[in-house]
């Protein structure tokens, strides 16, 4: 042993779990070994505060590859005992995305035998999805299972164990859910859970002996340590506060950082090839063999790239997310390259916000915050390297897949950069992301659209939904618990809906007139719009709205062609998400049944025109991906305040109703929904149809009372749309300028936290937490129900100069319960 292991076993007396145990009172009871194997921290999340830290995973401390990759596999050989050698060789094991990656992958090595499969958060274009399940208590809970092979999972299925792997058997749902998906469809005869330590209650204990009862089949337990948490009453509540403390106190501690950042060097691992980067697609024993004669290479080729210092210094293995086992195997093959003379660590970084603390009795002592790098499927983030900074390690050695080798990765506040900062030398090691053979997924069969009256109030003609239906699953959240998720970065805000907002007496009436007052206001926009489109993109455009504000426009235009040409344009609509781009499946659906270049992408109004370049981004992005191409991204919308296109009936901000309410005045439909437990990758975005607020639906009242007035703006309409045609229609984009002004003279320093036009200001308030309303000075009746959502919901209306819209909501910055109109409800008597 080396003279630095030595000093360190001899200093490492204080336990990481005082500081925790300290001041919330939460104990941690059990075995001799328990307290080596774990330590406590904090984290922001609504349903957890507490977070068992183990130190012999690889995740959030770094530790020893030799020691990581040791607990995992002599686990796997205590399965490989307990099964037998003939049983262990077909048994199928099955980790936990993504903690528990390479821990499974590790366990499965120890079984020796075993082809591995990890459940995934990163939905695989063209990969079939062969179950999925949620983890009740995690901060981001989709799991999907997508093996290459679909019959891996019935590998013998009956006559084959099931080895599933987790770091930490807690409460045992999370598995018990995943046994009962599987036993479904390929049930078997004995199931074997593994997990670092053992934490469930005695009552949870009984509960797996009586689910084993339940469905028939025999259910092992193997863990390396057993012991319990004990949580005082109201420690969620005392742990969140004393989060929200000690953010507000100080800022991340990040000690030790250089004063000139290292230098950043590529090394070209020549990865063996046709070996997978992990189990996300499934890992063969022949994969393993492969690895195996491929590590000492690898680790030669990392080892050549390191300096002198660090060759003889502190080396860490740093992996990413759900990439834990490459860069472990990495790890233990470097650390047999380097010798004695080198200390090697490893861990990875993270998608769990974790408060960090710089004390000895503390498991998280330093925390580095960076953008995600890899087009999560649930949008951009920030994603986490634990202590790292501080740990004075003389190199970084970065291992990520393909996938996530981007542009964010190398930007100035990303990843590489600041790990450059706390360490002398970067080295980049990229494992090619592993593409499953085509020839091993059926020929995906795109889904038809749905229709009225099965799925919304609108007549079948008027537009054809390109969803899914998903009206019966249970997604709706109050409005506090989506603002907090949103705002910390926990969740999508297209992965639950708002609550649906039912109005008032006083705000049915206020809708009812500001129709009759509106109406041939709109209707002149509806017949120029249409005009300009029939002007520029005829002879027979097809029309395909934005889910759903622009859903109500597209009939209405498709009614305009209708009453005045005689001509029945093709309609639908299609789901689009702020950060996660617009839906492939039905692009490719549209691409199958209509010319691309016919399609006009149309939407109720633009805002700062967010959805604008939002579009233009993913028709971009699907067309470089090997989409049809042809699609022009350009938007048709009602009104334009924001000067962001170039196709409008209108350019100025005035009381649109159809945005006073929700899914009453859009065929009673949702707003889309996008997770991925609920959207596989050939699958529809999803929504939901809500039939029970039949009595309340106004949308077929909003269509005909304003097509009522179209052969009176008629003359009006064919005047301005001459005007528009020949007149400059460049975007101006005054209303992004203006959002960034006020972002910054707010102290806001977030624009979408800005939502500018009476649009989206009335969405601030009915499905979001407000701050402030700012409205123009002198703005009259379009602002009337604006007013009066503001005073149920006690939120404040400013009146300013100087403003392109008629008015512009905030939403509160760094939202926390107990921030104005937090509630839970869209107004007071809802």
């Amino acid at each position: 042993m080396s003279e630095r292991a030595t000093r360190e076993e001899n200093v490492d007396v204080v336990w990481s779990g005082d500081w925790v145990a300290e001041r919330l009172g939460v104990g941690l009871e059990g075995d001799g070994e328990l307290r080596e194997l774990l330590g406590l921290a904090l984290r922001r999340n609504p349903k957890r505060a507490h977070l068992l830290v183990s130190n012999v995973l690889g995740k959030h401390v770094p530790q020893r590859p030799s020691v990581v990759y040791g607990a995992g596999y002599g686990l796997g050989e205590r399965v490989r005992a307990l099964l037998g050698e003939e049983e262990a060789r077909r048994a199928v094991v099955l980790g936990y995305a993504e903690t528990a990656t390479g821990l499974g992958h590790a366990v499965a090595d120890g079984l020796r035998d075993a082809p591995y499969l990890h459940s995934t958060r990163r939905p695989v274009a063209g990969v079939r999805q062969a179950g999925g399940f949620e983890e009740a208590h995690s901060h981001a809970t989709s799991h999907l299972l997508l093996p290459e092979d679909p019959a891996l999972l019935a590998h013998g299925a009956e006559a084959s164990a099931l080895v599933l792997v987790d770091d930490e058997f807690s409460t045992g749902n999370t598995v018990l859910n995943t046994i009962r998906a599987l036993h479904e469809t390929h049930p078997r005869d004995r199931y074997v859970i593994v997990a670092l330590v053992d934490m469930r209650s005695p009552a949870d204990r009984d509960r797996l002996t009586a689910f084993a009862a339940e469905i028939g089949a025999r259910v092992d337990l193997v863990t390396r340590s057993t012991g319990t948490v004990t949580l005082p009453d109201g420690v969620l509540e005392r742990g969140q506060a004393l989060v929200a403390a000690q953010e507000a106190e100080a800022a991340d501690p990040v000690p030790g950082a250089a004063g000139h950042p290292a230098p950043v060097t590529r090394v070209d691992l020549a990865w063996p090839a046709g070996v997978p980067d992990g189990g996300r697609h499934g890992f063969t024993p022949a994969h393993r063999t492969a690895l195996e004669a491929a590590l000492p290479d690898l680790a030669e080729r990392i080892a050549g790239a390191l300096g002198d210092d660090a060759r003889r210094g502190r080396v860490l293995v740093l992996g990413f997310e759900e990439l834990m086992y490459a860069p472990l195997r990495l790890g233990t093959a470097l650390e047999q390259a380097l010798g004695a003379d080198a200390e090697v660590r490893y861990s990875t970084t993270t998608r769990s916000p974790v408060l960090a603390v710089d004390d000895p009795g503390y498991a998280i002592r330093t925390r580095l915050v960076f953008p995600a790098h890899d087009a999560p499927a649930d949008g951009p983030g920030d994603r986490y390297a634990y202590n790292v900074a501080g740990a004075g390690f003389d190199a970084v050695v970065a291992v990520v897949d393909s996938t996530g080798d981007t542009p964010e990765l190398h930007a100035p506040e990303g990843l590489l950069a600041r790990l450059a900062a706390h360490t002398g030398q970067v080295l980049l090691a990229v494992v090619p992301s592993y593409t499953p053979a085509p020839h091993s997924q059926e020929s995906a069969v795109l889904p038809e659209p749905l229709r009225g009256p099965d799925f919304s109030s609108y007549a079948p003609e008027d537009v054809g939904w390109l969803l899914q239906d998903l009206s019966d699953t249970e997604l709706e959240a109050p409005t506090e618990e989506r603002e907090e998720a949103i705002q910390s970065g926990g969740a999508h805000y297209a992965e639950s809906l708002p609550v649906e907002y039912q109005p008032s007496a006083e705000y049915q009436a206020l809708f009812s007139a500001a129709l009759e007052t509106s109406a041939a206001r709109i209707a002149r926009a509806v017949g120029t719009v249409t005009e300009t489109v029939l002007a520029e993109r005829g002879p027979r455009p097809v029309l395909v709205s934005l889910a759903r504000a622009g859903t109500p426009v597209g009939v209405l235009m498709r009614r305009w062609a209708r009453h005045r040409h005689g001509l029945d344009l093709p309609h639908y609509a299609i789901s689009i998400v702020r950060g996660r781009g617009i839906d492939a499946t039905a692009l490719r659906w549209l691409a199958a049944h209509h010319d691309p270049a016919d399609v006009v992408f149309v939407d109720g109004w633009t805002g700062k025109g967010a959805i604008t370049r939002e579009l233009a981004a993913a028709i971009e992005e699907f067309e470089a991906s090997g989409g049809p191409a042809g699609f022009d991204p350009e938007i048709a919308v009602l009104a334009d305040p924001g000067g962001c296109v170039r196709t409008y009936g209108t350019r100025e901000d005035f009381l649109i109703p159809s945005a006073c309410l929700n899914s009453t005045v859009s065929g009673l439909i949702s707003r889309t929904v996008l997770r991925a437990d609920l959207v596989g990758p050939n699958d529809f975005h999803g929504g939901k149809f809500y039939r029970e607020l039949a009595e309340s639906d106004v949308s077929v009242r909003f269509l005909d009372t304003i097509a009522a007035r179209f052969d009176e703006v008629a003359g009006q309409v064919e005047d301005e749309a001459k005007e528009l045609l020949a007149a400059d229609r460049a975007p101006t984009w005054e209303g992004w300028a203006a959002v960034e002004r006020i972002s910054e003279e707010y102290g806001i320093h977030d624009v979408n936290l800005v939502k500018p036009g009476v649009g989206e200001t009335t969405r601030v308030l009915l499905r979001r937490v407000p701050w402030k309303i700012l409205a123009k000075r002198g703005a009259g009746a379009d602002l009337t129900h604006i007013r009066l959502l503001a005073e149920q919901r006690g939120v404040p209306v400013e009146e300013v100069d100087d403003l392109p819209y008629s008015c512009v909501g905030l939403i509160h910055p760094r939202y926390t319960r107990g921030a104005t109109g937090a509630d839970g409800k869209a107004v007071k008597g809802a």
